[in-house]
């Protein structure tokens, strides 16, 4: 790995520790507002400090509360955009339903259909 830099520490060489002979696993420790680079021997727990630290600067992520939460009122509820079909509602005996399907189970297993009734709004569903 000499002369390639590593993508996880960005640490350019390896380190062995002096009195075992194991190979240093680089680590960063947080101490405050910065991040120090320590190289640490994972037999005997000897620890060698590197002079490299990372100032960190706290991330601020905000979310619009309006963006996550869809809430649909009850005139939106009303309107009836599914397609329908005729299968008899095992509460009232309608013949005509709502319908449509969801991947309940495993991908490789046939999807679910689910009907509500379009007259008591009796929701079932259907195992293919």
């Amino acid at each position: 790995m000499k002369g390639r830099e590593r993508e996880d520490h960005g640490v350019s060489e390896m380190e062995f520790c002096p009195d075992c002979g194991t190979r240093l696993v680089p680590t960063w420790r947080k101490e405050e507002k910065k991040s120090t680079l320590y190289f640490l021997c994972p037999k005997c727990g000897y620890e060698k400090q590197t002079k490299r630290t990372i100032e960190l600067v706290p991330k601020v992520i905000e979310h619009m509360p309006q963006e996550r939460v869809v809430v649909i009122g009850k005139e939106e509820q009303k309107l009836r955009t599914l397609p329908t079909v005729r299968m008899e509602c095992p509460r009232c005996g309608n013949n005509l339903a709502y319908v449509w399907q969801v991947q309940t189970r495993g991908s490789d297993e046939s999807s679910t259909q689910f009907f509500r009734c379009t007259r008591c709004s009796h929701t079932f569903r259907e195992y293919s």
